[in-house]
């Protein structure tokens, strides 16, 4: 079997005979001693100037942004010196000898800056993996141009394809496509957080028609970018039709909850009727609604606990609002007193007491209604308003009863316990008592 032999584009292998012959020369070692030098020495002056640098960055106050920026370049003093060092030699050297015996030490300048540059500015990513990642391929590609090797590595790529169909994939075609899809979905989700802030200051508009607006604006905005791109790099939109069907049919069947969570998400955005702020009671869970989601709703309870509830349980279970419409909530205390009791007094005592409590709203007051003649006791149920429910209900409800406790029984008004009667049909004896007659002897 013949043997496969793989060339490599002649471009390449003039560089490198180039490279061969500029190695072999007596200035090449020169350089690269300079430049090591450089490098130990800028990482040795670091470990004593950014100490003194440190305290002095600290001193500033009131600047929090400046201060940041500030930290970051001082985190890379080291590379900052190696730059600094190596421009000072660069300079010293073109004065004294010619330019073809510092080109290296140019060229490490060169990357050197460049790595700095993007270290800094990477930062603004706040995934540090992205960050890396992002700096690292700019870096390669700063790096391709100083040695002027971009088309001849863009013609290497290209020529690593295949197709599909009428459709040509190469290398380029994916690199340039990881590329521009990064950056521009970069740039759509920047656009659509600094879109969702200015929303969400937004006053005139509803809660839920603040997220409505800033996740359509996002989808909108990230659809956009991903047709651009594809725009871009001439791929036929139509080309993704089997695409869609097949993500069709797995909509019918795997991914129909995520879907069907989707869609209660618009609707429940559309209809108003939970937003973000609101205190809601689905089954057992009782907190207040933190922030609407694609898929789910997160709900704070008074634990601490945050629950995260599939939009769909909004759309098909009873959900209680208690803060739909307003803020007002009614809540009843029901309780009950001694016969002995004057139920009049009994009315005006608990409704002073509810009316005591902080949270309980005083432009309603509040109201007490005698509901029934119980077995031993007067029942009464308390009826008093409130207009924060996100600070609980249960302590509210233990608040009003304490107060009642304490006018009740500085009133002298008691609290019944339950009193039972026992009828005995057939006579009963009870023995070990002084009606017992004396046993026989």
């Amino acid at each position: 079997m013949d043997s496969v032999k793989f060339e490599l584009p002649q471009p390449i292998v003039d560089l490198i005979d180039q490279v061969s012959t500029y190695v072999s020369q007596p200035w090449f070692i020169y350089q690269v001693l300079i430049i090591g030098s450089s490098y130990v020495a800028a990482h040795l002056l670091a470990k004593f100037v950014e100490k003194r640098l440190e305290r002095r960055v600290r001193e500033i106050k009131g600047h929090p942004h400046l201060l940041r920026h500030l930290v970051v370049i001082l985190r890379r003093t080291n590379w900052v010196l190696y730059v600094v060092l190596l421009g000072g030699v660069l300079v010293l050297m073109r004065n004294l000898t010619w330019p073809s015996r510092s080109y290296l030490i140019y060229v490490a300048l060169l990357l050197a800056l460049a790595w700095l540059v993007l270290a800094v500015v990477s930062r603004a990513i706040h995934s540090r993996t992205i960050s890396q990642v992002v700096a690292v391929s700019i870096w390669i590609y700063v790096a391709v141009s100083i040695f002027d090797l971009n088309q001849t590595l863009a013609d290497f790529l290209d020529g690593l394809a295949f197709s599909v169909g009428e459709m040509r994939i190469s290398a380029l075609l994916i690199l340039k496509a990881v590329v521009l899809m990064s950056i521009s979905l970069w740039v759509a989700t920047s656009i659509g957080n600094y879109l969702d802030g200015r929303l969400h200051r937004a006053e005139e508009l509803t809660p839920s028609l603040r997220v409505l607006i800033g996740k359509v604006l996002k989808f909108l905005l990230v659809l956009l970018a991903a047709v651009v791109v594809l725009s871009a790099l001439g791929i036929d939109l139509t080309a993704f039709a089997v695409f869609s069907g097949a993500v069709g049919v797995g909509v019918g069947f795997g991914l129909r909850a995520v879907v069907s969570n989707f869609i209660c998400g618009i609707i429940i955005l559309l209809d108003r009727s939970i937003k973000p702020g609101d205190t809601i009671s689905l089954d057992e869970t009782f907190g207040w609604i933190r922030e609407l989601r694609a898929r789910f709703v997160s709900v704070v309870t008074r634990d601490g606990r945050e629950y995260l509830i599939p939009n769909e349980d909004f759309i098909t279970r009873e959900v209680i609002n208690w803060s739909f419409s307003d803020q007002m909530v009614r809540l009843d205390v029901n309780f009950g007193v001694s016969y002995e009791a004057d139920p009049h007094q009994v009315t005006a005592l608990a409704i002073e007491a509810a009316a005591s409590v902080d949270r309980v709203v005083p432009s309603k007051a509040p109201v007490c209604w005698m509901t029934d003649f119980g077995e031993s006791s007067l029942d009464f149920v308390l009826r008093f308003w409130i207009s924060d429910p996100q600070n609980g209900l249960t302590n509210i409800r233990g608040k009003v009863l304490l107060a009642m406790w304490d006018t009740f029984k500085a009133h002298g008004i008691a609290i019944p316990y339950p009193h039972r009667e026992i009828i005995m049909r057939t006579p009963v004896r009870l023995s070990g008592t002084a009606a017992d007659p004396p046993d026989p002897e």
